[in-house]
């Protein structure tokens, strides 16, 4: 189990950028960014952040794989921090402006496993496009 509600956010988006077999440099950037900044991540010393990346991947490597990290996690976590564990993951996901199946599916479980409301997860995606989006070539 993570050792803390902060752990839990980072395992998260852990397995989210590498839930498309390859956890690319921008997916990295993107999460050290939103630890660096998210109000959520007041207090966590990113000192630790390569040790609590390290111990998700054990983790995942370990006997329980994908799903036994998913429920370690979503048990660390306050309830009231669920739809934020889903909006850094989407976050994550989202960050080469294309997702790939492995990734959708990802965020499929991840959904069933948090006691969320469709609307709320349809928002949290929403918003993630509308912040990813680029300016038109012909603009």
């Amino acid at each position: 189990m993570p050792n803390s509600a902060h752990d839990a956010l980072i395992h998260l988006m852990i397995l989210a950028a590498s839930s498309d077999s390859s956890m690319t440099e921008k997916e990295l950037v993107r999460i050290q960014a939103l630890i660096g900044r998210l109000p959520v991540f007041e207090g966590f010393d990113g000192n630790r952040f390569a040790a609590v990346a390290n111990s998700c991947a054990d983790k995942l490597n370990g006997a329980g794989g994908l799903d036994q990290v998913m429920d370690d996690a979503i048990a660390a976590l306050p309830k009231k921090l669920q739809d934020t564990a889903y909006a850094v993951a989407v976050e994550i996901t989202s960050v080469d402006l294309h997702l790939e199946q492995e990734e959708l599916r990802f965020l499929e479980l991840l959904r069933d496993k948090l006691d969320l409301d469709r609307l709320t997860t349809a928002a949290i995606e929403t918003a993630a496009r509308a912040r990813h989006r680029r300016m038109p070539a012909s603009a």
